[in-house]
């Protein structure tokens, strides 16, 4: 028994296990305290989909060999480049697309958004993957300034960009974007309510899911093809694979590359499910929560896979969405929500960054 109990934990790593348990302890004091399970787990699914391609970002990172990428925020910023853009010239608006059917214009909206997106994150990530091949060893450590840096310097230039649309710059200075833009009139839920349906009060946005599914899913091929089989190997062993004739710059360059346009798609995915797009210091802590995701799935800074993604993801989300309703049943008459919300939040990220390691403690 107890050897089994060794090879269960061995398997799935303790970290995981943990999680997964203290997940499960949320759900049952849900349900003691008689609250909404099935309205919970409906935001569970949607969170899981909202947040899933930017966690998929990390895979590529690892896997080339550059580790956990904190610095998704230089791809997160190309995407929301492209959502302005598509509200600027109010595509979702164009009468002709409108008249064919409200949906079918703000996929196409939201669409050409995720295309401009990923053209700019192209030439983004090549750059940012030229500088990461000139600090080997140190990868973790530029990642998170970049993508703190990146932050900060898109602080000023939100600012100075010479958009005029009413609906994203500020209402009286009649310039520079507003911090919080939305999307109502534009692709707000247009993933989340193509054949969506409801069963009670349980929601799934078939859509959103389906989309995040797609994403895994190419990601998949693209990592059993000749280049991803190569990109593994380089980021595995580079030593081995320059010796058997692969390029393991370029290889560590298409990573990084695909890393980046995965996180400016999966930026316009959130922002198409949240309602808005948030600027200046909204995306900061993403690159974190990405990674948090993905560790907590099972994942290590040297491998990392698409189970690990929608493992993680869906215990991270489901205990973000679930922990800070239950706290507030034990301390009703508190004030706290946001300052538990940020102790739930960056608990799970510190227990996943500390546990970097899987389970057995071992690479």
């Amino acid at each position: 028994m107890t050897d089994s109990v060794k090879k269960l934990v061995r398997r799935f790593g303790l970290p995981r296990i943990i999680i997964v348990l203290f997940f499960l302890l949320l759900v049952a004091c849900a349900g003691a305290f008689h609250m909404n399970l099935p309205q919970f787990f409906s935001d569970v699914i949607r969170r899981w989909g909202m947040y899933g391609v930017l966690a998929l970002a990390m895979v590529p990172a690892i896997q080339c060999g550059i580790g956990p990428n904190f610095g998704i925020t230089m791809g997160i910023v190309g995407g929301l480049l492209g959502g302005l853009v598509v509200i600027q010239l109010d595509i979702a608006q164009n009468p002709a697309l409108v008249g064919i059917h409200p949906l079918f214009a703000a996929w196409v909206a939201v669409l050409i958004a995720i295309v401009i997106g990923v053209i700019l994150s192209v030439g983004i990530g090549y750059l940012y993957g030229q500088l990461l091949n000139r600090v080997k060893g140190s990868e973790m450590t530029v990642t998170t300034y970049v993508g703190f840096s990146i932050i900060a310097f898109m602080n000023m230039v939100w600012m100075l960009l010479p958009f005029n649309n009413g609906e994203l710059i500020w209402p009286n200075a009649g310039k520079g974007l507003r911090n919080t833009i939305s999307l109502a009139s534009s692709y707000s839920g247009v993933m989340n309510n193509t054949f969506s349906f409801s069963i009670g009060d349980f929601f799934v946005p078939t859509g959103l899911l389906l989309f995040f599914f797609l994403m895994c899913f190419l990601v998949w091929l693209f990592m059993r093809s000749k280049t991803g089989i190569a990109m593994s190997a380089a980021g595995a062993n580079p030593m081995f694979a320059k010796a058997a004739g692969i390029d393991v710059n370029k290889m560590r360059l298409t990573g990084t590359i695909l890393s980046t346009v995965l996180a400016a798609v999966g930026i316009l995915v959130y922002a198409q499910a949240f309602g808005f797009i948030q600027l200046y210091n909204g995306p900061m802590m993403m690159g974190f929560t990405s990674v948090a995701a993905v560790l907590i799935g099972g994942a290590t800074p040297k491998r990392a896979s698409i189970a690990h993604v929608l493992i993680g993801t869906f215990l991270f989300q489901g205990i973000m969405a679930l922990g800070l309703p239950v706290v507030n049943q034990f301390i009703p008459e508190s004030n706290l929500s946001e300052v538990m919300r940020l102790i739930i939040s960056n608990g799970i990220i510190l227990y996943a960054l500390a546990q970097a390691k899987g389970g057995d403690g071992r690479e």
